[in-house]
């Protein structure tokens, strides 16, 4: 297992109630992979270098997780499409 971290910002409009089902889903997402996560680290809003889709703040959180090389493809594939991600990125450490 190789150890990664993923960087991703939640939509400012989302209720804190749905943020905290996407940061929860995200760690199942790795752990439901064979993946171990850490408990991501919750950064709060912090406003944007530009405009990303009309909006000028965002919530960042970071988790930093080992799985196997597959994993970052499936977490990316699904956070292309999930509800209230602005951007993402998931590197290797």
């Amino acid at each position: 297992m190789k150890a990664y971290e993923v960087l991703y910002i939640i939509d400012n409009a989302v209720t804190d109630e749905k943020r905290e089902e996407i940061v929860n889903k995200v760690k199942a997402l790795v752990e439901n992979n064979g993946g171990k996560a850490e408990e991501p680290e919750k950064w709060g809003l912090r406003k944007f270098a530009y405009p990303i889709a009309y909006k000028n703040e965002g919530y960042y959180v970071l988790m930093n997780f080992e799985a196997p090389v597959s994993v970052p493809q499936i977490l990316n594939s699904q956070l292309l499409i999930m509800e209230g991600i602005v951007r993402f990125m998931v590197s290797a450490k």
